[in-house]
């Protein structure tokens, strides 16, 4: 999402410098395609290791604090001596902070620097801990969990009417943030994609197969495949639903392997090429319970041609049409039937992917939402 912004800019002719915070638990080499070490080229780059791994003192320690430990701990001193460097040796129009962690150096920048401040909320995040809690059962848990909701609340509302502007990905999150009593400009600047990156061929599409792709460190993506897999585990083995199904992404726990059922599920873990994954299955599972902004990788899944079953909820922001260029199913019986359908219809599939792309080549193509994005800066400067 990040490089796609950057991409558009830089294709605008703009001057773009990243400074980027590498918040992995177990750092690693990324491995940079073709196309991003030549945008790598053409812009300041700069990138920070911060290890934001917590011990259980952390945890309990943070019970007796005002702030929440999800926040606290992507706050680096050497990360913001980097800043600081990057501040001093380059004159800014616009900053731009991505997502709520990298406000804690909000300050930092504004003491630093006479650019205009943007805030790109990526979701509005203590929406998303107050679903995690909804779903718990366990008293504890769910204490626990509206413990960190509240605390990111207050967080967020002391931030966001210091910044110049803030950019938002739907409508929903723009209402959110006017209740908030935001007084700033709050634009709505959707996904962008470069179209060019997204090439389906469905000549190399197995059909029927299920699939799920996401990052499991991010706890709505880790609860929401849990559910899916705990409920349609024996219809997937034994029952009715006879296809396969696939989990990829990082930071599978290996819990997961207890899933795994040869010839049925498979629990794939990181793949070499997300793009291609996608493109070798058919049918795109997103079984989101708690969360806000728009999902990136729907929108990925759409410009791939693929048919999506998704709850509502994980498709918010989105300007789609139910039957049309996605499914939508917020429960187990109605994933059921969705499911149903698309592994005996092959030609619906097709159907519900050629209006997604579609779709997404009205609304998300990289350079339309590019120029949005830049009309807005000028309004803000």
């Amino acid at each position: 999402m990040v490089c796609n912004t950057i991409r558009g800019l830089v294709n605008c002719g703009h001057d773009v410098s990243l400074v980027a915070l590498n918040p992995k638990r177990k750092f690693y080499q990324h491995e940079y395609s073709e196309d991003d070490q030549e945008l790598l080229g053409k812009i300041n780059y700069r990138s920070f290791d911060i290890d934001i791994n917590v011990s259980v003192l952390d945890v309990i320690v943070n019970l007796f604090s005002k702030t929440s430990f999800n926040v606290d701990r992507y706050f680096s001193s050497e990360f913001e001596k980097t800043l600081l460097k990057q501040l001093r040796d380059d004159n800014y129009d616009i900053i731009q902070f991505e997502g709520l962690l990298v406000s804690l150096y909000f300050n930092t920048v504004r003491k630093n620097s006479k650019a205009k401040l943007i805030y790109r909320a990526h979701n509005i995040e203590n929406q998303i801990w107050q679903r995690l809690a909804q779903q718990k059962t366990d008293p504890f848990k769910k204490l626990y969990l509206k413990m960190h909701a509240r605390r990111i609340k207050n967080y967020e509302l002391d931030q966001l009417n210091s910044f110049d502007g803030i950019a938002v990905f739907t409508e929903q999150d723009q209402s959110t943030m006017f209740d908030y009593g935001t007084k700033i400009p709050v634009e709505i600047i959707p996904v962008g994609l470069n179209l060019a990156q997204y090439k389906p061929d469905i000549s190399k599409t197995e059909f029927p197969t299920l699939f799920f792709l996401g990052s499991l460190d991010w706890l709505p993506n880790r609860e929401g495949i849990e559910w899916f897999l705990d409920r349609f585990h024996s219809d997937l083995v034994d029952g009715d639903l006879r296809v396969r199904f696939y989990v990829a992404g990082n930071d599978i726990p290996e819990r997961f392997d207890d899933y795994e059922v040869l010839g049925k599920i498979f629990i794939q873990g990181e793949v070499d090429d997300a793009l291609e994954f996608v493109n070798s299955k058919s049918i795109m599972i997103v079984p989101l319970l708690s969360s806000g902004g728009m999902r990136v990788k729907i929108v990925e899944g759409m410009a791939m041609q693929k048919c999506i079953i998704s709850t509502s909820l994980g498709a918010e922001g989105i300007n789609y049409e139910n039957g049309l260029n996605i499914l939508i199913a917020n429960n187990q019986e109605e994933f059921y039937d969705a499911i149903k359908l698309c592994i005996t219809d092959e030609e619906y599939c097709k159907y519900i992917g050629y209006h997604a792309r579609k779709l997404i080549e009205y609304q998300h193509d990289v350079n339309m939402v590019t120029q949005r994005l830049v009309n807005f800066y000028e309004a803000v400067i």
